[in-house]
């Protein structure tokens, strides 16, 4: 693996929200782990720019935002993969309790596999997608209550 892909690989890494990227190449694996606040929360930093004002955007009428808070969302856009590994057991199903960190799926990205984990701990309540269904950002994976 050239020194030019990873170094766009760490940018990717540095500002996604993910904690951590495995990419192999040729018999070359790189891990490459995201410390950033973003990343162990799963939420952006609380403060916007000063160069970029932020507006809320509308909110559409009867919004349910106790639901909200259950739903774990995709992150990127992508393929999503329900098992580790072509072949292996799922990493959840549907009244699975999960902890907080837990490995729910994985969403492929040009060849960049990237592993969502659960924000929170709780019982997976619904699944919304299919083994090698496409994903787009924001679009709800499972819902733990």
């Amino acid at each position: 693996m050239d020194l030019e892909k990873i170094k766009t690989l760490l940018d990717f890494v540095g500002r996604s929200r993910i904690s951590e990227l495995t990419v192999s190449e040729a018999g070359t694996t790189v891990v490459i782990r995201n410390s950033s606040p973003t990343a162990e929360t799963g939420h952006a930093p609380a403060v916007p720019s000063p160069a970029s004002p932020v507006s809320a955007p509308a909110e559409p009428a009867g919004r349910n935002h106790e639901a909200d808070k259950r739903l774990v969302r995709s992150a990127l856009a992508g393929v999503l993969h329900q098992a580790a590994s072509p072949g292996a057991a799922p990493l959840i199903a549907l009244g699975d309790r999960v902890e907080a960190g837990q490995a729910l799926c994985i969403v492929e990205a040009m060849k960049v596999f990237t592993t969502v984990s659960a924000p929170f701990g709780g019982t997976v309540k619904r699944i919304f997608f299919e083994d090698g269904q496409d994903v787009a950002f924001g679009d709800p994976i499972a819902e733990i209550v």
